[in-house]
């Protein structure tokens, strides 16, 4: 399932509220640092990074948006970046983000910015300088140990490692959100389970040394490219949901 244009919704989303979308990647492809036996959006293919659309585009359609929702007097809860892949690979990204919280204040200053993003790029400063200004960031972590997170999320950057992602989350000092999705399967003759005691305890350690404000967790909600995945009803969630509020962390689970 990709998104077919910049600007999507409102929709009604299970974390956010009405929810208007922002799809930086390309409308035909999916470009992603990450490769996840359960995305929506299918494999990662070649990627043709040329078609990316631009600041002025991505400004323009959002402003048209937020004038037609202000007439109709239809308030976003949440301003979202989401769409077709990883939204900060855009090379304009930090900018885009500028642009959006000016337009936020002028015609929905009450809505929330909101990132959702693999983690993975948190490296480059000018992209975390910018997730520092945005209000909801929702990052990801799905492992608790590098051999089911290079299972799960296929990351195509080998020296991009579980831990290294953990030492960055932390530098967001709680002011993140985390979400995991959990599952139990196989893919490529390898069992991937991030359900499992020890798994959940390594995650568990990193959650505790990221101290995240928020914990989302949730399973599998669409078709998967992977074929052989299960889904994990909410009791056994609520029952992880449990260790993690454990730690005094506020955590929700979906369905």
């Amino acid at each position: 399932m990709l998104f077919p244009k910049i600007i999507f919704g409102p929709i009604r989303s299970r974390r956010f509220g009405v929810s208007l979308g922002i799809n930086l990647i390309p409308t035909t492809q999916k470009i992603c640092t990450f490769d996840c036996v359960y995305c929506e959006c299918g494999w990662t293919q070649d990627v043709d990074t040329q078609h990316f659309p631009t600041r002025e585009q991505v400004r323009s359609m959002l402003q048209q948006t937020l004038e037609q929702m202000k007439q109709q007097n239809e308030a976003p809860d949440s301003i979202t970046f989401s769409g077709n892949g990883e939204p900060t690979l855009h090379p304009d990204f930090a900018a885009i983000i500028d642009d959006t919280i000016a337009l936020r204040n002028q015609y929905f200053p009450q809505a929330i910015t909101t990132v959702l993003s693999n983690s993975t790029t948190l490296d480059r400063l000018p992209v975390f300088e910018a997730l520092k200004k945005v209000d909801n960031n929702t990052m990801k972590l799905d492992a608790g140990t590098e051999t089911t997170f290079r299972r799960l999320d296929r990351c195509f950057n080998k020296e991009m490692t579980l831990d290294r992602i953990t030492d960055n989350l932390c530098r967001f000092e709680g002011d993140l959100l985390v979400q995991t999705l959990f599952l139990r399967g196989s893919y490529d003759g390898k069992r991937i389970d991030n359900t499992t005691e020890t798994e959940v305890a390594e995650w568990l350690k990193r959650l505790e040394r990221i101290r995240p404000r928020k914990v989302l967790l949730y399973p599998i909600d669409r078709a998967t490219p992977a074929k052989d995945l299960e889904y994990i009803a909410r009791p056994t969630l609520e029952i992880i949901a449990a260790k993690v509020r454990s730690l005094n962390i506020e955590t929700l689970t979906f369905d």
